[in-house]
């Protein structure tokens, strides 16, 4: 095939590119002074807020009791200001109604969000204590909690889904997602910021687990790799879309194991203190103390 060939295939191609049906729905017309969430930016954030949550086994290695005062403020407001652009980015993104970027209101909107959500760390840090502590009991394998904080996917998992819960709570758009799908990529273990997660919480080994966005978990939950919370299907509105914003996960009382491959569909009730063996399907309630198996049947 002859230069002048090449040259037509990728002119034509050009061509259908920039045919307006072709992009219609995946094109983003920015706006003056426009900014976008950054997904860099936004692993550096989490990353500081593992180094506050953390202390010593994130960020600076050199942190003490003496110093970790000083440290913890300079991570703070490093974080507050970064958080704020990005939060700022994720409204804007999320502010249909003007062709000119808002400006000022907005970015005072994301710094009270970033700040109203720094203030959450006391609590979140007590909340992630209750998760190692649970996960090293979980695991024999498991030599000390440095261990578990440091090396162990479930916890990184469920260390972003506490921090963008605590975004989603706040009603921050896109940025929680972002921050969800982060440790989905890392871990392969996929928690929706709008699930609802109690204490002492554990995820064994975890990949391939997946906690749908209404999913509710209690206190003292522990699930194991493959498991899955999903949404029912449901029956669409009127005019044939998907219905919305309505539960359709189950959810779990405390003291409940699920082991390997288990899926759970629907808004069904798991009892406090059930069971739930590998690889069941499961679609109705489960009574509070009662181990589901799968049925054997003898030849």
């Amino acid at each position: 095939m002859g230069l002048q060939a090449h040259s037509n295939i990728l002119s034509e191609t050009v061509d259908k590119l920039s045919e307006i049906h072709s992009y219609r729905q995946l094109f983003h017309q920015y706006r003056n002074q426009e900014v976008l969430p950054s997904g860099e930016i936004l692993k550096r954030i989490v990353d500081l807020s593992r180094a506050i949550l953390f202390p010593g086994y994130y960020g600076n290695a050199k942190i003490s009791q003496q110093t970790i005062r000083f440290y913890t403020g300079v991570n703070v407001e490093t974080l507050h200001s970064l958080l704020s652009e990005q939060i700022y980015a994720g409204l804007c993104f999320a502010h249909k109604g003007c062709t000119d970027c808002p400006g000022e209101k907005l970015k005072t909107k994301a710094k009270e969000l970033s700040e109203a959500f720094i203030a959450t760390f006391p609590d979140m840090r007590t909340l992630l204590a209750t998760d190692v502590e649970a996960t090293f009991n979980g695991d024999p394998a498991a030599q000390n909690q440095g261990e578990v904080i440091f090396c162990y996917p479930g916890i990184r998992a469920i260390t972003n889904y506490r921090i963008a819960h605590q975004l989603y709570l706040l009603q921050v758009p896109y940025i929680p997602r972002m921050i969800s799908e982060m440790a989905h990529s890392e871990t392969g273990i996929d928690i929706h910021p709008g699930a609802e997660i109690g204490h002492y919480f554990s995820i064994d080994h975890g990949t391939g687990t997946v906690i749908g966005e209404t999913s509710v978990i209690g206190n003292h939950v522990r699930i194991f790799q493959g498991v899955s919370l999903a949404g029912e299907k449901l029956p669409p509105d009127e005019n044939g879309h998907a219905i919305r914003n309505i539960p359709r996960h189950p959810i779990v009382e405390d003291y409940v194991t699920i082991y390997s491959n288990a899926t759970l569909i629907g808004r069904i009730r798991i009892g406090r203190g059930a069971t739930i063996c590998g690889n069941v399907w499961i679609t109705k309630d489960v009574p509070a103390g009662t181990m589901i198996t799968q049925k054997i049947e003898n030849k």
